[in-house]
């Protein structure tokens, strides 16, 4: 059976210092600062070079979301919390698959509590969205909120939307990454005015590789998301905005009474065994309209069969994989549901709503994690994109680690185009030896990979 939990939106600032007050005293009875192993105290929590040494590592499809990522590391957060971080980022950084008006899922472990959970919280369908365009209800916030929820002792949540907040506000160079990207849907795109004014040159070119940009609307919206929490998306005053202003951009007027019961999820993955007692984990049916395709890609290859890449759709998603010093580790698949979603901006929100699911064409939202529930120790996590391809992008390299043993790096040819794989494993576990582990990008995409190590 699955179990199931829901997060309305952040906690009350009130209880805040409590659960402050509670965790210090925790590691205080303990005797021992597991986190905090290798902090340097002349350097305060919260900034990088807190914790030197072995951090973990972080691999991305957008670079700058993934030293995002690595900084949190560094700056004493946990892994769930260099995720979120880098969720937010990209939503600046690779506004084409990530964003404020998408979604996504994710794997969780939790070393601590030896558990791996699958966190949903795709772009909500709609009854009766209309217009020309229809929009999905967005869900990266809230979901993002609730991956921070899911392994304690981190960095407060309001400092991992503070990156993204300022690389909007203040310019980030054009990746590769977004490039293509933009290049690919440069025509309908830039038809949307504030979608031009962000991403084009006044001539009406992309920006090029390199190029600065700034989005001074979305830093504004991620403000406010920090200082008022991510609920008000939902039921506050930006609700009653995007009430208000969403019609004005094609996908049919949202409403308060839809926004505000859009809640994540945690429900049970799909959890099949590996070698020595091991398990390996994928994301759920639901996440891969209703497919659970990685798990069947995984289950062919360990029966010596060969399942070819379903059928290639425009890759409308991006992988993100993270684990920490301690062992906790974090796969996610982001979507907009298309390449820019609508293609439309919430005016002076900053952020492109995600495209509402089709029947039929939902996106692949690819994910795996293999633990030691013996040992309570993480050894694997991979993250795919692709679409149709996206499955075997994460059930390929995971076999032949879980199931045969290979090396990291050999894996990465089994990947079928155009799929993409975000790649960490541990070859000793982890907590372990910190120097078998492996941190890999996909060498054809454009993302990047940090062992995340401060010397």
């Amino acid at each position: 059976m699955t179990s199931t939990a829901t997060f309305p939106h952040s906690a009350p600032r009130a209880l805040r210092p409590l659960v402050l007050g509670a965790a210090l005293l925790a590691l205080a009875g303990c005797g021992t600062a597991r986190n905090l192993v290798g902090a340097q105290p002349s350097i305060p929590a919260g900034t990088p070079g807190f914790v030197q040494g072995f951090l973990g590592g972080v691999a991305a499809e957008e670079p700058q979301a993934a030293a995002v990522a690595r900084n949190v590391l560094s700056a004493g957060g946990n892994a769930a919390d260099a995720a979120v971080a880098a969720g937010f980022a990209m939503a600046h950084t690779l506004p084409s698959r990530v964003g404020l008006g998408g979604g996504g899922a994710c794997l969780v472990f939790d070393a601590r509590r030896n558990t791996t959970e699958a966190l949903l919280f795709l772009p909500g369908a709609r009854t009766g969205a209309g217009g020309d365009r229809p929009a999905a209800v967005p869900m990266l916030a809230r979901g993002l909120f609730a991956l921070h929820t899911r392994i304690s002792g981190g960095r407060p949540f309001e400092e991992l939307i503070s990156p993204a907040e300022q690389l909007a506000r203040f310019g980030t160079p054009m990746s590769r990454a977004l490039h293509q990207d933009l290049t690919a849907v440069r025509g309908p795109l830039f038809a949307d005015a504030e979608a031009r004014a962000v991403y084009g040159t006044p001539a009406g070119d992309v920006i090029p590789v390199g190029g600065s940009f700034r989005n001074p609307a979305l830093s504004a919206t991620l403000a406010q998301l920090r200082t008022a929490g991510v609920g008000d998306l939902h039921q506050g005053a930006m609700a009653r905005r995007l009430e208000e202003l969403s019609g004005a951009a094609g996908g049919g007027a949202f409403t308060v009474a839809e926004l505000r019961p859009a809640l994540p999820r945690v429900v049970d993955p799909v959890v099949v065994e590996g070698r020595g007692g091991d398990r390996i984990a994928f994301l759920p049916a639901e996440a891969d309209g209703g497919q659970a395709a990685a798990a069947q890609a995984f289950r062919a290859l360990a029966a010596g069969q060969s399942p070819a890449p379903q059928p290639a759709l425009l890759p409308a998603s991006a992988g993100l994989m993270v684990y920490d010093r301690n062992g906790n580790a974090v796969s996610c698949a982001f979507t907009m549901n298309n390449l820019f979603g609508t293609g439309r901006t919430m005016p002076g929100m900053g952020f492109l709503l995600a495209a509402a699911p089709q029947p039929g064409r939902a996106p692949l939202l690819s994910a795996s994690l293999g633990w030691s529930p013996n040992i309570r120790a993480f050894r694997m996590a991979a993250a795919g994109s692709g679409q149709g391809a996206a499955p075997l992008a994460v059930a390929a390299p995971t076999h032949a680690i879980m199931l045969q043993g290979a090396a990291p790096d050999a894996t990465l040819a089994a990947v079928p185009e155009p799929g993409r794989v975000q790649l960490g494993a541990c070859a000793r576990y982890l907590p372990g030896l910190q120097g078998a582990c492996t941190t890999l990008t996909d060498p054809r995409g454009a993302g990047v990979a940090l062992g995340a190590t401060d010397r």
